[in-house]
């Protein structure tokens, strides 16, 4: 089933798919999202299910965010993956030598 897209100014934009009526009596009307719900695919992203585009899922979240945060939870703790740092001597194109650092998060 396709949703309505869900962004808060989608019906003001002026836009040739979103004009809808009679002669006359022509109207902005809200577009409906880009993908379906039962539509799965792994190059979908979940936005694309409630949004037709992404000025509209920028607009619903410049509107709701904050209240999105707060029913959702703010992080007040960071997060910490444990890594090691390696390091290796090198030689470069002039045969200089450097040591270059490389990040290994761990299993």
């Amino acid at each position: 089933m396709k949703h309505l897209c869900q962004g808060t100014k989608c019906h003001t934009y002026e836009t040739q798919s979103r004009i809808r009526g009679v002669k006359g009596n022509k109207v902005l009307r809200t577009r409906f999202a880009r993908f379906n719900n039962d539509v799965v695919r792994e190059w979908i992203d979940n936005w694309e299910h409630f949004f037709c585009d992404e000025r509209c899922l920028q607009d619903w979240l410049n509107t709701h965010l904050i209240n999105l945060m707060n029913a959702i939870g703010i992080k007040k703790i960071p997060q910490e993956t444990p890594i090691d740092v390696k390091q290796e001597t090198r030689e470069g194109w002039n045969g200089q030598q450097y040591i270059e650092k490389q990040i290994v998060v761990r299993a």
